[in-house]
């Protein structure tokens, strides 16, 4: 999906360079999941179990500057 592509490059290029280790390893961690999965994630469908893929997913869909 276009959509999630968006987002995904906007985090990689505002936010994942500086993010700590684990934070970085949980965006890699998204990368793995499956669109249909993701974007159920983002729209707020579901909610992830693990706390730190919740953590990047809200980082997602509300990115702060």
């Amino acid at each position: 999906m276009r959509e999630l592509d968006v987002l995904l490059q906007r985090y990689l290029d505002q936010r994942y360079a500086h993010a700590p280790q684990e934070e970085q390893r949980a965006f890699e961690a998204v990368l793995e999941l499956q669109d249909p999965q993701l974007f159920a994630y983002v729209v707020g469908r579901e909610q992830p179990v693990d706390p730190h893929i919740e953590n990047v997913i809200a980082r997602l869909s509300n990115p702060q500057p």
